[in-house]
Formats: structure tokens, sequence, C-alpha cells
């Protein structure tokens, strides 16, 4: 490396970049952290033709050793835990907690997760046929086997530069696939700092590749390129359908995380202290830059005034400003253009006819691309606020008068990645949540279930990762079938 200009990792070296480099700008001072290398579509083909090279070894390696791979290069990036959530922090305008909790240590948790090999055949029980092609009945015996896909493209998310991404490489090369990671152009340098981690680890050259853009151009080729057997993408769904289209013209494989407006149905029994904190969480977490948010919420009337009232108040308390300092609660947006779509959204609000409760207003502050939280109340289903992604600290709240009207609200969205439903009534609760075309649904809690799987329905994405889920998610099923 030359200064702070970041070079590219293909086939285990580190090459200058063809069409040069680009500034990575910091959200909370507008200042440059780093430049990034653009690569051309002839080196993104050539990662992926390194990728094709290391996939025949890399995927006869024994599952165990391509753990034990993973488990050193957690170690390693645990090791440089400080300077590399400073570096997320620089990049994504996170705030320290975040940083350090939520995307570094994530990270690290998840190279940790797939540091474990598990196993990849399952005995079928044997079957009688009664018809076989030589006329006679046999017992046969048969085996499902996971094998690896392939190359896999690996296209991650501004919003987290560590998590996403280690949660898309590290089960893919645990399964004996081999990557080529496109990380977001606004915060790619933390991807190169897990690229040398894995190197150091002992990933084989050709294993691990990584080239970004701030063009079209890098990620395009990711997709397209031949040698890709499998796009594994999270993001906009837009972008989404887009890749979707050249997947299936080449018929790659898909794993897609996409676009949410989760619905949060509160119900007149709810504990609204916890409704109110999960909810804020809009808010706060990646200051509302995450599709899993609760930004949709439905409340019934009963509860309704108390709960638009508590949750302008605890906005009100949120401290908006640079995410270093220690009692900032809501850091930046990514960008000047991101902060200007926000902003554009919270005004049609108010043109639809929803009422500003609190919010609205861009927080006077001398550097950065902050928006104050904000809430849109008396909103109707047909306002683009609450049929949209707006992904931001932007909450809308409708109401609804019984059950069956909550269930109808909440599922008319082309969305469905997560929803949330508050109610005293556990058994309610339980009945509602089955019936959310929703890929997950929590119930009086905005937590996860690491394990559980992770994915959406409608256009919310295409398949499910997370624990076991993603280890599927990247292989293919192969049936071995035998006399017995």
């Amino acid at each position: 490396m030359s200064g702070d200009e970041q070079r590219l990792f293909i086939g285990g070296s580190w090459v200058a970049p063809d069409n040069g480099f680009y500034e990575v700008i910091d959200p909370a001072t507008e200042g440059v952290v780093g430049r990034a290398p653009e690569a051309s579509r002839d080196q993104v083909h050539a990662a992926a033709a390194a990728a094709r090279e290391a996939f025949p070894a890399w995927s006869r390696t024994p599952a165990e050793e391509r753990a034990a791979v993973l488990g050193r290069a957690a170690d390693l990036i645990q090791r440089h835990f400080l300077p590399y959530a400073e570096l997320a922090q620089a990049e994504s305008g996170a705030t320290t907690g975040t940083a350090r909790g939520m995307q570094v240590g994530v990270g690290v948790a998840r190279f940790r997760r797939y540091a474990k090999a598990e196993p990849v055949e399952q005995p079928l029980p044997p079957q009688i046929n009664e018809a076989g092609p030589f006329g006679k009945a046999a017992v046969m015996g048969a085996l499902a086997v996971r094998q690896p896909v392939g190359v896999v493209t690996c296209i991650t998310s501004y919003n987290n530069p560590w998590a996403n991404p280690a949660g898309k490489i590290a089960p893919a090369l645990a399964m004996g696939n081999t990557v080529v990671v496109k990380p977001a152009p606004q915060d790619p340098l933390s991807v190169y700092r897990m690229a040398e981690a894995l190197e150091a680890a002992g990933a084989p050259p050709g294993t691990v590749n990584v080239v970004s853009g701030s063009r079209a151009e890098a990620g395009e080729a990711a997709v397209d390129c031949p040698d890709v057997d499998m796009v594994s993408f999270t993001g906009s769904t837009a972008v989404g359908q887009r890749i979707a289209e050249v997947c299936g013209r080449g018929m790659k494989r898909q794993l897609m995380e996409l676009g949410g407006k989760g619905a949060a149905v509160v119900f007149d029994d709810a504990d609204l202290k916890s409704a109110v904190q999960g909810i804020g969480t809009t808010f706060s977490f990646y200051s509302g830059q995450i599709c899993t948010a609760p930004t949709r919420v439905l409340a019934q009337r009963g509860v309704y005034d108390r709960l638009v009232e508590q949750l302008a108040a605890y906005a009100g308390y949120l401290t908006v400003g640079d995410p270093r300092e220690q009692g900032t609660v809501v850091g930046p947006v990514i960008s000047a253009a991101h902060r200007d779509r926000v902003e554009s959204y919270v005004e049609l609000g108010r043109k639809e006819g929803a009422r500003v409760v609190t919010g609205g207003e861009r927080p006077a502050l001398a550097s950065g691309f902050y928006v104050a939280p904000t809430l849109l109340a008396d909103c109707t289903s047909d306002m683009r606020v609450v049929r949209e992604e707006i992904f931001g600290p932007v909450v809308v709240v409708l109401p609804f008068d019984d059950e069956e009207e909550a269930i109808a609200l909440a599922n008319d969205s082309d969305y469905g990645l997560i929803d949330y439903v508050w109610s005293g009534d556990i058994a309610r609760a339980f009945r509602v949540a089955r019936r959310l075309r929703a890929g997950g649904v929590g119930v009086n809690t905005v937590g996860r279930n690491m394990e559980a799987p992770f994915g959406g329905f409608k256009k919310s994405g295409v398949g499910r990762d997370v624990g076991s889920y993603a280890l599927h998610a990247y292989s293919e099923v192969q049936a071995i079938v035998w006399p017995g």
C-alpha cells in the first residue's frame, strides 16, 4: 500500500487498481477516511478467475482445516479490535458502542460460529423400490450430501462493514466455496482488513478476493462474470431485482436480503414501555439505516394517543451528534445524498397529510450528515411514507380497530422481512404472528436469535441465512443412492 491508498486483493496479491482511487468520507466529520481502489471490469473478472482456480483445492480441504482458518481469522480480528472499530466508525458513522459491539464484535462472533465443522451428510431412511429397472423390488439406501456451490460473489451493505460481510464470507468458506467480495462503496476499507486477517490466518491465494468501486462497473462485473456460480446480495430491492435478472439468465444461485418496512403491531394490552423501547431502536440503531427496523407502527385505537406521545418523548431524549462522543445515541446517516433523500420523505409525508409530531428539522451541527429522529402520526396505508422504505430515523404510525384490521394492514406491503407484535395476551400475539407475511416476527421484542433463519417474504428477499441456514444457503444438495 502507498500512504492511505488501499489496493485490491486478487488471487492472494495486493494489486493497484486500473481505474484509480476514490475518497471514502466520514459521515460525521465529512473528512476523508482513506482512498479506496476503483476496480476495472477486467480486474473483477480476474478476481473471479482466481477464485475459480482456487476452488478445487479449497473444496477438497477437510472441513476441520477450513474451520481452523476461520478461527484463526477471528483471533486476529479480535487482536486488532479497537483500531478496526475506529475504522468502521469512521467509514459508517456508527456510534462507538455499535461499531465495537454490533459491527466488529458481531463480525468476530460470526467467524467463530463457522469455525466449527458441521456434518454435511444426512442418511435417509431405506426405501423399497417396487419397480426397479430390472423388474424386481430392491431396497435402496440414500444419502443427502451438501456440496459447495463454487465461486460466490458477496455484495455487502453499507450499514455494517463487518457483520454483514462476515455473515457471507465465513459460511461460504466453511462450506468449501471461494469468494469474490464487492463491498459497499461507502465503507469498503474494513472489508480489506478482513481480507488481511484471512490471508494471515492461512486462507490460500484466490480463496478470498476483494474488489471495490464507487461506480456500477465493479458490481455488475461481479454478478455477470461466467466464473461466478452464486450471488449473495444485501441491499435495496430495486438493485436486487436487477441482480436477479442477470442471475436468471445464467442460472446462478441467489441469496437476497433486500428491503424492509417492518410492521410493529401494538395492541391495547401491550407493555407500552417495552413497545416504545423496541420501536425506538429505529431512531438510534444505525440511525434507522437497517432493513429490520420496526418503522411502520400499527397502534390499536385504545392505546394510539399514548403510544404516539411516548414515542415522541422517547425520540426527544435521544442525543444526536458526533458518534465518537460518549453520550451520542443517534449518529449521522451515510452520506449527504442519503440525508437529502430521508428529508425529502419527511417533506412528502407532510404533503400527504401526516402530522410531524417530533423531528422533521435538520440538526444544527457544524458538519456531518445528520437527520433528527422523526415521528409521523395520523398516517394512512396509501401514503408513500408508509409503503416505501425510507432507511433513516423515521417512524410512521397508523391506527387500527381490531385484530383482523391489524393483520390486513401489516400484510398490505410489498415487503415482508421482519414484523413485530406487542401484546399482553401471548396466545393472541403468536396467533397474529403466524398470519403475518414476513420471514420473521418478534413477539414483545426486537431481539434476534442468531441461529434462527433470517430472510424475507415477497420483495424482501430470496433464501435464508444465519446459523446452520447459512451453510445450507451456500451449498447444493446431492443425493447418493445405492442398493441396500
